[in-house]
Formats: C-alpha cells, structure tokens, sequence
C-alpha cells in the first residue's frame, strides 16, 4: 500500500536531491520500520563492498614488522625513540626475515613480491626492499611526488594487465598516485582549466548513466559546463535495455567544440562493459573528426570481467585514465587510486601550442617549480595543482598507502590463475542470481554484464508485462521514486534511483556488493511485492481489465 507519512509532492521535491542524499532520507524511513519489525535494514544503495583481500594485507602487516625490526636494529637513542630502515644490506636482511618467518600469513606474498621485483623487472636489491620499508613506515615525504619508482612499476603492470588486457601501450603511461578515485576527478577537472586545456563554459560530453559527481560537477559555477548527454539507449528485440550507445549517439561527439567526454567503464549504476566496437567507434572518431577530444575515463569496476580494454587502451594518446583499488580489493577506507596519462599525449601538445598570453600566464603560475615552466608535463601539473602549486614539494600520495597499492597490484599480478579475480566475480553474479529469483524475473545473457551493480527499469518491465496502460497509470499516479519510499517504509529496504544517475526515471539501481547472499533473495521478492501492489492499484482502478497481456518466459526481462 502507498506510504501515508511522505505526499507525492514532498517525494518530487527529493527527486531534486543526489541519488546520494536521497538515500539519508531512505535511511531515515527503513530505520522506522527496522525499529517496530524483526527486520533489519538492508541497504542495498551503497557501492562499498562487503568482501576483502585478505592475502595483500597480511602482507602489508607483515611487513610493517619487519620495517620495525630493521629500525630498532638503528637505535642510537632510548628504545623509544628508534632510526629509520637503512638501505645498505637491507635486501639480505629482508630474504633472512622472510625465512625466518616462512609459512606465517602473508609471507609468501612478500618472497614472491620481492623476486619479481628483482627477476622479472630489474630492480636493485637493496633499493627495492628500502623502499618497501620506508614506505610502510611512513617516515618521509614522498619522493618522487608524484609516485614511488618502484611502486610506478608494478602499478603499471597492474593496469596493463587489468584495464588493457595486457595489450602494452607503445609509450608508458605516467602515474599520479591519488587519494582514491574521488580526488582523481578534482584534480582532472582543475588542471585542466588551470592549464587553459578547457575554459569554463566549454561543451563537454556524458555518457549516460553515469555515476552522479560527473553530472553535478560540470554544473558547479567554477566550470559551468555545456552538457551534451550520449545516451545508452539500445534495447535488445524484445526491448530489453542493454545498456549500450547506438551510433546516433556517438555521432555526437564528431562535433569539434566537444571539448571532452568523460565516462564510466564499466558504467554505474548499469554495470554493463561499454561494447569493444563502441571504443572503436570513438576512436574513429576521434582519429577523423575530433583530434583534440580529451576523454576521461572512469574505469574501477573493469576487473569484475574478463577482458577488459579501457579507452586508455584503444586511445592512449586523447585518455586521462582514473582507476581505484576501492572496489575489487574492498579498499575504500584505504583511499587509493591513481591517473595515468600516456607519455605520447595531446595534453602536453596543446600546452606547447597555447597562446603567448597564456603560456606567460602559466609561466608565473608553476615559475617556482622550476627554470623552465614550460617543460614541465601535464601530469607533473596536475601533481602541483593538487597541492595548489606553492606546497608541491609535500605532495603526493603518502607512503604507506602506495605501499598497499603495490601490494594489492603484485597479489594480482603474481595469482596466474586469477583465482582472486574468479572468486569476486562469481559471488557478484550469485548475487545477482539470487535477486532475480526472488523477483522471478529472467535477463538475457549478456557477455557485456558486469553485475556489480544491477539497474531494473521498472517501467520498462510492466509496460512490456502489461502493456502501456499501465505505463501511463503509473507515470500519471506516481512520482519515479515512490518505489524506493515503499520500499523503505514497508520492507527496510534501500535503493537508488537510476533516474538521479541520468538513466531511467522509473529504474532502481541495486548494488550486489555490499550485502549478505541471502539478503538478495529478499529484496527481489520484495521488489516483487512492491510491483504487484501497483499492479493491484491499477486493477481497481480499471475495472474493465480482465486478464494481462501474456509473453513468453524466454521473451520476459
């Protein structure tokens, strides 16, 4: 039954809200059913994963012990007071450590971390391990600023493997090491005015649905953006959403005063890998019409399927790449992302090619970084202007979370059997399996799906169901939300709304990451419930209906 305590009025005016703030008053809601029920809230609206690495964290601890045993081994004052690793024999120290040590939680990792780190890549000894242990302890300022030598590397192969499906690139990508994914966005967006590459008002483009902070920044006076949307509007035969852009849309982008686009791949909330002959499309475009197209890319939920080639990849040259370890590694209070930029780019081409005016106004603004303002590279300024230039000498991120980046990049690239990789994916699609048992609704296979989160366009369902009457009593009835507010009032249940990531309006994202198995089973029963209640609405509200408009089960959604 509708919910007697919010009005359809007061439900419109929390459509203006972020999917995000929505969700505070969702919460608000389900907390009141959880207090007089025996049912817990479930919410399902977070993207924070309930499931973590454990291996590179053992690691990681124990390595702190070992960077604490070499230090105490400096002691020149009271026991509490102790020196820092010292980098002569520290690699001999490190191997005698680890035999020591052997069999203990861990361990393996770091023997594994350390012969790779010699054997595959090249690396000195002794500077490798001081560098792990100086790192962990966190005892100086990062240097280089802009990402540890040896972290850069393995990180790197990380994202060669990861986001380029171990395609190399035919330059190296530079890495700006960053406070998770989020800063990423705020360092990007800033540079690249800061550096005359964009100007506030400049057309961009959004592939849409897209996770909501690339809506709303583009918005904010500092860049007033004029957004054009690239809509994921394809359906399948039986008008199935698959979440895929047809060519109408990409068209777009041939218009040269886009100045850039900016993605997520896999997008969120549909999850759904952007097709490889879309990134082909782009490129093409961008190879013909649109040369100096800047494109970034979002691309944290890549390792929840097999094969993934991010833009980064298919156009190396126009690409600002964002990656988090937040979601695949259950890190997101550990912070950790990193920007990579090819060191074949437009970005330090068009820097070279701006006016004299403004290669004058950006001499005075980096001219204490150093003799030749000019040289200094795109991805050096987005390392100066996270730290708004005059405190670059204290940027970058700090040592013991690259020291966790490593870790977490070696675990990956030292598993050959992608174990890890397999065992996060098939607890994602369990999930997902699970909520469409409990909803008794069947998806078509999609080799594109990523399921880390699912987005269920409700309206869609019951007009394909039921037919467009009840499409239009719903849309005339109800405001797009009034599904999440039932949802919370009567089953503690939360979810977002699609429409406030530019999707759907009547589609609900539901997140597979973050709950326990079972709990999916009720939420699709619960979402469900919550439809034929609609659907029993309509029928006293259409007397002359009789019977519904029956489709195949191999045809239903």
């Amino acid at each position: 039954m509708p919910i007697a305590s919010v009005s359809r009025d007061q439900i419109a005016r929390f459509e203006t809200l972020s999917p995000f703030e929505l969700k505070a008053e969702l919460q608000q809601i389900a907390g009141e059913h959880e207090s007089r029920t025996a049912f817990q809230m479930l919410n399902a609206g977070r993207g924070n994963p309930n499931f973590i690495a454990p291996t590179p964290r053992a690691a990681f601890f124990a390595l702190g012990q070992f960077a604490l045993t070499v230090s105490r081994e400096n002691a020149e004052w009271d026991p509490e007071l102790i020196g820092v690793p010292e980098k002569d024999g520290i690699a001999d120290r490190f191997d005698t450590w680890l035999t020591e040590h052997d069999g203990e939680p861990g361990i393996d990792l770091l023997q594994r971390t350390l012969r790779y780190g010699v054997d595959e890549l090249g690396f000195t000894p002794d500077s490798f391990v001081w560098e792990l242990a100086d790192s962990i302890m966190g005892d100086h300022y990062p240097e280089p600023d802009r990402m540890l030598h040896h972290t850069e590397q393995i990180v790197h192969r990380y994202l060669v493997q990861e986001m380029c499906n171990r395609i190399e690139p035919d330059s190296p990508y530079d890495l700006f090491a960053v406070e998770g994914g989020t800063a990423a966005m705020c360092y990007i967006f800033d540079t690249l005015l800061e550096n005359r590459l964009m100007h506030k008002g400049d057309k961009v483009a959004l592939m849409t649905p897209i996770f909501t902070p690339y809506l709303e920044i583009p918005e904010l006076d500092d860049y007033a953006f004029d957004v054009t949307h690239l809509h994921a509007t394809a359906v399948d035969a039986n008008g199935v959403h698959l979440w895929q852009y047809p060519d109408e849309e990409l068209e777009k982008l041939r218009d040269p005063s886009i100045r850039a686009v900016f993605v997520v791949n896999p997008t969120n909330p549909p999850s759904v890998r952007i097709a490889e002959e879309t990134l082909t499309a782009i490129a093409d475009i961008v190879r013909t019409d649109n040369p100096n197209l800047v494109i970034v890319t979002d691309d944290v939920y890549g390792t929840f399927i097999d094969g993934f080639r991010s833009l980064l990849s298919e156009i190396p040259r126009n690409t600002i790449g964002v990656y988090s370890y937040s979601k695949y590694f259950g890190a997101t209070g550990w912070r950790l992302g990193v920007i990579a930029v090819n060191q074949d780019n437009i970005f330090d081409e068009q820097l070279a090619a701006l006016p004299e005016d403004d290669l004058a106004a950006l001499d005075r603004r980096y001219g204490s970084l150093s003799l030749n303002p000019r040289a200094i590279k795109f991805v050096d300024r987005l390392v100066a202007d996270s730290r708004s230039v005059a405190l670059n000498h204290t940027a970058g991120l700090s040592l013991p979370q690259q020291c966790m980046m490593l870790l977490f990049s070696a675990y990956a690239l030292l598993d050959t059997d992608d174990h890890y990789k397999h065992e996060t994916q098939g607890l994602i699609q369990r999930r997902l399996r699970l909520l469409l048992d409990g909803a008794q609704v069947e998806l078509p296979e999609d080799p594109n799906r990523v399921g880390y989160y699912i987005e269920l366009d409700m309206l869609s369902y019951a007009e394909r169901l039921w037919g467009p009457e009840l499409s239009q009593y719903l849309q005339d009835t109800y405001e797009p939300t009034d599904i999440l507010f039932r949802l919370a009032d009567q089953t503690g249940i939360i979810l977002l709304n699609g429409g406030g990531f530019e999707g759907p309006a009547w589609s609900v994202r539901v997140s597979l990451a973050n709950l326990r198995d079972d709990d999916y089973v009720q939420i699709g029963k619960s979402l469900r419930a919550v439809g034929m209640q609609y659907l029993d609405e309509w029928k006293r509200s259409n007397a002359s209906l009789t019977q519904p408009m029956v489709i195949p089960a191999d045809e239903q959604p």
